[in-house]
Parts: C-alpha cells; structure tokens; sequence
C-alpha cells in the first residue's frame, strides 16, 4: 500500500502499526493552509491520488497546546520547521496550562472516494527536550498515563507506537482495509 510521506519514521510506524507493507512515496502535494487536521489531509490524499493513479494513503498531525489556544495545531510542521523545539518552547514558557494532545488523521483514497480515520493521544508539554527517539515534537510531549512521565522521544518505538495518536488512527484504518 502507498503511503506518501516525506517522513521515513512515520513510515516505519505504519508499518508496525498497520502490520502489512507499506510503500513509502515522498511526493510533495501541496499543503493547504487551514485549521482542520482532516482537510489538510483529504486535499493531500486527493492532490495524491491524482498524481500516482492508484490507491494511496497520507496523514497529517498536530500538537494542540490548551494553554496557547491549540498552538500550533496544525500548523505544527511549519512551525517546527520555522522555529524548532527551542522556539516552541519559548513560546510556551511562562505558560500554566501546559495539557496538550497530539491529533493525527488518516485519509486513504480508494480510487473513488476518500475515506478519513483519526487518533488522539493527551499529555503534556515538557518544560524542555527528553530522548533521543522519535521524531518531531517527540523530545518535548510528556504522554499522560506513563507512570513514569516520558516524552515519546524516551519511550522505545515499540511502546509509543501502542499509545500514540498515529496508531489509534491507524488500527481504524487497518480494521477498514480487513
């Protein structure tokens, strides 16, 4: 199955995740601009379909900091690319409220329709970078439950794929491919 991405850790986690191969394709669509995860990633899904002619899946995720209103949501790529885990968290210093979640959206385009499958992890942002696995704003989102209070950059790849936002949406899109 296609999974375009310029990203190869998130094609690994597919795969773990998904448990079938997946081929990754770095086919740069366009991103368009809006605060929807799910428009983001049905235009991209759509904007792919057109350019492989066959069926083929994209994800878009974000960070949502409740204390900043969401920031940087989805946004959270160009962000990170603009200002990097330092410049986040300086945004987010004298912040109280430091609950966040990480939303992730699957669409998979079958050849004539897109279908749409989402994931939420919630937690925290760390006051600085944790670990050295992951990528992205892994080093800085504190998972909530983890009796021992990690960041995915310090869980194992095995064991932030069990919780994260991108396998919940995920195992919706694999028991739709069953």
């Amino acid at each position: 199955m296609l999974f375009v991405t310029s990203n190869p850790g998130k094609a690994r986690e597919a795969e773990d995740i998904l448990g079938f191969d997946v081929e990754q394709v770095d086919y740069d669509y366009v991103e368009i601009q809006s605060d929807s995860l799910e428009e983001i990633a049905v235009y991209g899904a759509r904007e792919a379909y057109k350019e492989l002619g066959e069926p083929c899946f994209v994800d878009d995720s974000g960070m949502f900091a409740e204390g900043v209103g969401g920031f940087p949501g989805p946004y959270s790529s160009y962000v990170y690319s603009t200002l990097g885990l330092d410049g986040v968290l300086r945004a987010l210093e004298d912040i109280e409220n430091r609950t966040a979640r990480f939303d992730c959206v699957v669409a998979y385009h079958d050849g004539s329709e897109i279908h749409t499958f989402e994931g939420t992890v919630r937690g925290r942002v760390a006051k600085e970078p944790r670990g050295e696995g992951g990528f992205g704003y892994d080093p800085i989102f504190e998972v909530e439950g983890d009796e021992q209070g990690r960041t995915f950059a310090e869980m194992s790849p095995d064991e932030k794929n069990s919780v994260s936002h991108r396998r919940r949406a995920f195992e919706s899109f694999a028991d739709f491919i069953a």
